[in-house]
């Protein structure tokens, strides 16, 4: 009896280790990413399935789990346009910049990455151009280590300018950085702030607070209620010397005005700060920054929509003509580049304020079913990955190329203007009609994940959209 009640309590064991093991494979049957290995000396069209997400989500908007689906036609060939990945090699410098960069070569791969050569273009102003500002900001940093300056000469920072963008170049970033970010040597320099120097800096400044302030910025709260970016002001106007700078130069032609100066100041701010701070700690706090900022507005470029508004205009129930017109144009919107999820929503409000001025005063992102996701770059033609709000990295290794992660992939509708003006829109008020915005609390709770975190390989963005075009 006691073996056969053994037996009976083995085979419970067993099926209730089966049943689990169903549900828990039955979980990942609609959440395969591609994933596709670059061989850089020729193209590969095999595809693998990417392993399951491991990092914790971050929900700017609560959404369903969606995925990038599968290539359609796997038996046939990508198009000829297949980006192609190249090699890295040794870099040929300048040997004149006095700062041995070797010792930046971490946030250098991560600066690569960010600005990868077939994705630059696309992610330049949530990503690779964020992620470049604050590579030269750190690298400044460094350079007062030992200098005990905290800008750079002009003939100095050419030099080293020229020696980041070729090492960059050199580890498969986009040797045309410069121009995706207009960014320039000058960058280097402080422009007309007149503190230059780590010791009239910190005679200058609070530096307690300003560290206090900056050391640790929270993601979630500095955008809304800053408290580093003040801290950052502060300081900038310390050691602009204010009014005196104008009244020293009212009567040049040209000479700066405080505003020119205010700005260079708060660059000699960050280079102070992240000479006080780990390298990932700046870089963390500078991305964050950056991210309030990209958040705050649309980065497409709307053409004037006249034949929308032609179709539309008069419209109350679904039309063929003024749906087709209306996806005609935001097709076009859709080569432009991937945004956030924040930048959907700002996007979506100024071009529907656009048709509204033309005379479109009914929803037509509900009649033609237009989502958030349709004003970013898509996969196939037919699935849009928003980027989280958070500040956002492309990654490369060996086994999956180039991935990125979505936040976004669902369904959520556009939202069409009201009345008020869209200069009023905040994402941070809690009265916001748009689909709500995580919380501290929320994004803390235990088990909290009510969508899907993605790592889509690059050429799901490009083989059957952008570079078709």
């Amino acid at each position: 009896m006691d073996c056969v009640k053994t037996v009976s309590r083995l085979k419970g064991s067993l099926c209730h280790w089966f049943l689990f093991f169903t549900i828990w494979l039955s979980s990942f049957q609609d959440v395969v990413p591609l994933e596709m290995k670059p061989d850089l000396n020729r193209i590969s069209f095999a595809s693998e399935l990417a392993s399951p997400p491991r990092s914790e989500l971050f929900q700017p908007i609560e959404i369903s789990p969606a995925v990038i689906p599968h290539y359609p036609f796997p038996g046939e060939s990508l198009p000829p346009m297949y980006p192609t990945f190249p090699t890295t090699y040794d870099p040929v410098l300048t040997g004149k910049c006095p700062v041995n960069l070797s010792a930046l070569s971490d946030i250098m791969d991560k600066t690569a990455s960010d600005c990868s050569q077939p994705l630059a273009a696309f992610v330049g102003n949530v990503i690779c151009c964020p992620q470049f500002s604050s590579l030269l900001r750190i690298f400044q940093g460094y350079y007062s280590t030992t200098s005990d300056k905290l800008v750079l000469q002009n003939a100095t920072a050419n030099d080293c300018f020229s020696d980041i963008v070729t090492i960059l170049a050199s580890r498969r970033a986009n040797s045309s950085i410069p121009t995706i970010c207009s960014a320039n040597p000058s960058n280097l320099t402080g422009g007309f702030c007149p503190v230059r120097d780590v010791t009239t800096f910190e005679k200058t400044v609070n530096m307690s607070r300003l560290l206090e302030a900056c050391s640790t910025v929270d993601p979630l709260k500095e955008c809304c209620r800053p408290i580093c970016k003040p801290a950052i002001m502060e300081a900038a106007l310390q050691i602009s010397a204010g009014q005196a700078l104008i009244s020293d130069n009212k009567n040049i032609v040209g000479g700066p005005n405080h505003m020119d100066a205010l700005n260079d100041c708060k660059e000699v701010v960050y280079s102070w700060l992240s000479s006080k701070l780990p390298v990932d700690a700046a870089n963390t706090a500078f991305r964050i920054l950056s991210a309030c900022k990209v958040n705050k507005v649309c980065p497409l470029d709307f053409k004037q929509p006249s034949e929308v508004i032609k179709a539309c205009r008069n419209v109350a129930a679904p039309s063929p003509s003024c749906c087709s017109s209306l996806n005609t144009y935001i097709a076009g919107i859709q080569k432009q580049m991937l945004i956030t999820n924040r930048q959907a929503i700002i996007c979506a409000t100024v071009f529907g304020s656009m048709l509204q001025k033309g005379g479109v005063m009914t929803d037509v992102y509900e009649l033609c079913d237009v989502d958030l996701k349709d004003f970013s770059l898509q996969a196939y033609g037919q699935q849009g990955c928003l980027l989280r709000s958070f500040p956002a990295d492309v990654v490369y290794d060996n086994s999956t190329g180039f991935s990125f992660t979505c936040d976004l992939s669902d369904n959520i509708a556009a939202p069409w203007p009201s009345s008020a003006s869209i200069t009023s829109l905040s994402l941070c008020a809690p009265e916001m009609s748009l689909p709500a915005l995580p919380t501290s609390e929320t994004l803390g709770s235990p088990g909290y994940r009510s969508g899907v975190e993605f790592l889509v390989p690059i050429f799901s963005f490009f083989v059957f959209s952008t570079l078709l075009y």
